[in-house]
Order: structure tokens, then C-alpha cells, then sequence
């Protein structure tokens, strides 16, 4: 056995860590070849090679597949998900050297321990911590799903074992995108009745200081709105000539950072308030014109809360902007008129959604033209990311618009991550009990059932809890929908499964402090997870 006791663990998650799959690099794409090959030394991936897969995702990355079949004729099946990318390493600064090499950074901070935060301190005189990018989100997780495939090669368990990892959960969630279809023809391929997907991303803090133990019965949704604003260009000499676009975007985002009316609360969870993303004015050289077209993105979490209700918010927010910013330009033009003996205009900026723009501009131009547009921009804006080409077709048609200007224009840009939870799951709630159970006996352990993982995951695309058609205020103003991203709205309405996270206890995810506790994981956690998927199959 390669992957059982916790030193074979520790030095495969050191393995795993080495290879710095930063989303959309190269090592994204050695990391999935890498796994399987390792896959691939176990004896029965040996004798059963077809069940064993890369599988591509269309932008020259791979997920990975590894099915373990009971017999032939079972049907039952847990699949166990996780991501193989990280985030980048920048914060990580002097140490940056030695941020995928987990035993060597973690030497090194125990030599230099009183550097590193007191929080960190403390934790390092408790227990076992692993230091370096990717620990804990997630490869810790995948390491343990390795150890549950090889478990279940060796007949372990009385159901099947399906391995999907996958690559870009930080970003976009392409891999998991990509993969939901392929689950499906597996299924039917090989006779699979899914009876749970099981992912392990690591338990994430509430507040800060929580130290409290979790499991998760699904897992947060998110929605990525901007704003786009345009304002009137003038010299730096003559302001009231025209509206700086930073400025208006500024309004915005003093009405929406930390704005709890956002906040959801189901059962006691309260979802974070939304929080700015990117905010940047789009002039492409420095002059002394101001900048009248700027863009701002911000993070905004979901639970139960439905689009139009979301988009209808949104837009009272770009419109309550929008009369500050009028009140302001108007009080202070008064105020200077005094001084100059000048008779200021009064100002007045228009609100629209993407959807208005864009039907403004087909009236303007006509649907030939601005069809023909929008395949310009997509295929000469290639090497630019998704939220890129989301800001570059709004501006694109925004600027035929201009005699609108000034005006706000909300949007969406990819990533959308749909909300899931199966707390009220028979099986779902049968295993939270058991294990919780399971966890105090055997262990001294609380845990805490939580019906939204809050670490964001790709939970989110295993089924879907709303009709498809109540995201065309999701879709109709996403300027790149169906156009480079999408949602498998077909095989997602097959794929409705229930979901659960059992995962291990790490700290800082994201950050350079970024630890995992080593024998919680793969000893404790370890036993939650055979225990699971055990009781999953018992009869």
C-alpha cells in the first residue's frame, strides 16, 4: 500500500505540491499527468487501464477520471471531487523560493518563527503544520481521495469509487464545467448510479479565531456584477466640462463594499457581505484628459436569493449612485459658478443593464453590425481572460452609445458558481448524523454541519437547484455567454446528486501562512472519510 499511513501521505501531498499548478500554466497541465501516472501503478489500474482517463477540457488543459468498480454489477457509486490548481505565490515574498517546496518552507519557519504572526505561532506549538501553497486548498484533499481509491482497488469498500480531479476551480471552474458531461456518459458507459459527491476542501473559518470543527451540506453561490461607467471627457483644466469616469465608480462602490443588505441568512449562516474585486479606469496611456470610461467588478455571494431579486438590487444600487453623483457634480459646479460667474448645466446620468445597452446599440447600428462587432473583439481579445473580454465588449458597444453618457451600464462577468444544498437530503442527513456521532465517540470531536461552504467550490455545478430559465437575468446580460462560457445546462439536469464536504483542518488558504495540520488530516480525517463512504454503501 503506497498511501495509508500519514509519513506516505505527507511525502505524496509534498509531491502533489511541487508541481506549481498555478491555474493556467504548464505545471496545471504536468500536475494532471502526474496523478496519472501514479494512478496508473496501482494493480488494478494495471489490469483495468480504460478506467483510468485524461480527459481534455478544450483550452489545452486535462481533468482526470480513475473509476474503481466493485464488480460489474454494482451500481453504486461515491464520487470523490477535487482540484489539483493553486493560487499564485506573490504574497509569499522572501520566501517565495520555497513556497511549493512544503518541508522546506516549513523548516524555515520554524527557524524563524517570532517573523511570522502571532495566530501562526500559536498554532505551530500545537500539533503537526505543514507550510506551503496548495496544503490545504485542496491537495491535501486530493492525497486523501488517492489513498480512498487505492483503499477501494484493494476491495475495501462494497460500492464504487469514482476519482474526478480537475484543474481551474481558482479561476473559472473550466475543469469541473468540462466534467459534469463526461460524469454523465460514465454513468452510462459503465452502469453507475451516483449516490453522493464527496469533496474534501478544507474547513474554513467563520470569523476569525473560530476554531470550531466542519462539515458541509453544500456550498456557497456567487455572482461576479460590474459596473461600467462613462462619464465625459474634458481637460484636467476644465472638470466641469465633463465627468470623470473614476469618479462615478467610486459612488459605486461606496454604496455596495460591506453592504449587508446583501447578506443572506439560512439557518443561522450569514453570507459575507459583497466586496470589490478590480476597480481601474480604462485609459490605455497617461494624458491629461481625464479618464471618462472606468470599470469596477464586485465578489457577490449567494445562498437562496434569486437572480432578478439580485440584478433588481443591483440596479437600485447603480441608480442611488447615480443621484449622488448628480448631487455632487451639481452642489459643487454651483459653488465654483460663484467663483467663475458661470452658469452650470445641470447633470443627469442614465442607468441601463447590458441587455438595454446592447438593444440600444442594435437600433442604432443594426443586429449585423454589432453581431459583427462582438466577433471582432472575441477573436482579436484570444490571449485576454473572460472578465477582459466581458469589459472590452461592454466598452465596445458603450462607445457607439455615447450620446447616452453619462450612464452606468450593470453586468455580469464570468465566474457564476450556482448555489447547492442538500441539507434536506435523506442520505445526506443520515451520514451527517452518523458521523457526527462517529466523530465524538471515537475521536472527542464536535462537529459543526454547515449548509454552505464558504470557500466558494465546485460543488456548485453538481446538479442544478433553479430552472434554467430564471437565469436569463444572469445570462442576457453577460456579454460573453455562449460566447467562450457557458454552464452544461443539459447535463446538469441529469447530475443531480447530493453533495457533502469532509475535509481537513487548514488554516490561511490564499495566503502565505497557508498550513495544514498534518495528523488531523490524514490520520482523523481519514477515518471520517472511509467511515462515510462506508455507511454510504451500507444497506
Amino acid at each position: 500500500m503506497k498511501w495509508q499511513t500519514t509519513q506516505q501521505l505527507k511525502q505524496l501531498l509534498c509531491h502533489l505540491v511541487e508541481y506549481p499548478s498555478i491555474s493556467g500554466t504548464e505545471a496545471e497541465v504536468l500536475l494532471a499527468q502526474y496523478i496519472t501516472e501514479q494512478l496508473c501503478t496501482l494493480d488494478y489500474f494495471r489490469e483495468n487501464n480504460k478506467f483510468v482517463q485524461l480527459h481534455p477540457t478544450g483550452d489545452g488543459r486535462y481533468f482526470v477520471t480513475a473509476l474503481v468498480k466493485k464488480a460489474e454489477q454494482v451500481r453504486d457509486t461515491v464520487i470523490l471531487i477535487s482540484h489539483f490548481d493553486v493560487v499564485d505565490v506573490q504574497d509569499y515574498g522572501a520566501w517565495k523560493d520555497a513556497a511549493f517546496s512544503p518541508e522546506k518552507l516549513t523548516e524555515r519557519f520554524y527557524e524563524q518563527k517570532q517573523q511570522l504572526p502571532s495566530d501562526v505561532q500559536a498554532d505551530m506549538e500545537e500539533g503537526e503544520w505543514l507550510f506551503g501553497r496548495g496544503v490545504m486548498d485542496m491537495k491535501c484533499g486530493l492525497a486523501l481521495h488517492m489513498s480512498l481509491i487505492e483503499q477501494a482497488c484493494q476491495g475495501k469498500f462494497e460500492g464504487n469509487l469514482l476519482l474526478l480531479t480537475v484543474p481551474d476551480e481558482e479561476v473559472s471552474s473550466v475543469g469541473m464545467r468540462a466534467a459534469v458531461p463526461i460524469l454523465v456518459e460514465m454513468a452510462e458507459k459503465y452502469g453507475l448510479t451516483y449516490r453522493l459527491v464527496l469533496n474534501s476542501e478544507p474547513m474554513f473559518t467563520r470569523y476569525p479565531g473560530d476554531k470550531a470543527n466542519y462539515i458541509y451540506t453544500g456550498s456557497i453561490g456567487k455572482v461576479l456584477p460590474g459596473f461600467y461607467c462613462y462619464g465625459k471627457e474634458t481637460h484636467v483644466g476644465e472638470p466641469f466640462a465633463g465627468l470623470n469616469a473614476n469618479f462615478m465608480v467610486a459612488q459605486i462602490a461606496n454604496e455596495l463594499e460591506f453592504n449587508t443588505d446583501f447578506c443572506e441568512v439560512f439557518s443561522g449562516e450569514v453570507s459575507p457581505p459583497p466586496t470589490n474585486l478590480l476597480q481601474t479606469d480604462l485609459k490605455e496611456e497617461y494624458s491629461v484628459q481625464i479618464p471618462h470610461r472606468a470599470v469596477t467588478l464586485f465578489n457577490l455571494f449567494l445562498q437562496k436569493r434569486s437572480l432578478d431579486d439580485v440584478t433588481n438590487s443591483l440596479i437600485a444600487i447603480a441608480k442611488r449612485a447615480a443621484k449622488r453623483i448628480e448631487e455632487r457634480y451639481n452642489d459643487e459646479a454651483s459653488r465654483f459658478a460663484k467663483l467663475e460667474k458661470w452658469a452650470p448645466k445641470p447633470l443627469s446620468v442614465n442607468v441601463f443593464t447590458f441587455s438595454e445597452l446592447r438593444k440600444k446599440a442594435v437600433e442604432m447600428v443594426g443586429l449585423e453590425r454589432i453581431e459583427q462587432l462582438e466577433a471582432s473583439v472575441l477573436s482579436t481579445e484570444t490571449a485576454k481572460d473572460e472578465r477582459e473580454k466581458t469589459i472590452k465588449l461592454v466598452d465596445r458597444l458603450a462607445m457607439l452609445c455615447k450620446d447616452f453618457a453619462p450612464m452606468i451600464v450593470l453586468f455580469y462577468a464570468p465566474p457564476y458558481y450556482p448555489a447547492v444544498n442538500a441539507s434536506s437530503d435523506p442520505l445526506v442527513q443520515r451520514l451527517v448524523a452518523k458521523l457526527q456521532k462517529y466523530a465524538q465517540e471515537k475521536h472527542g470531536i464536535s462537529l459543526v454541519q454547515q449548509h454552505y461552504f464558504g470557500g466558494i467550490s465546485d460543488l456548485s455545478y453538481v446538479g442544478l437547484q433553479q430552472s434554467s430559465s430564471s437565469l436569463r437575468a444572469l445570462t442576457d446580460n453577460m456579454p460573453v455567454w455562449n460566447r467562450g462560457y457557458h454552464l452544461p445546462f443539459d447535463a446538469l439536469a441529469k447530475f443531480q446528486v447530493p453533495v457533502l464536504n469532509v475535509g481537513p483542518v487548514g488554516r490561511d488558504a490564499h495566503q502565505w501562512t497557508e498550513r495544514l495540520n498534518v495528523r488531523f488530516a490524514f490520520e482523523t480525517v481519514k477515518e471520517w472519510l472511509e467511515y462515510t463512504i462506508k455507511e454510504v454503501f451500507a444497506r
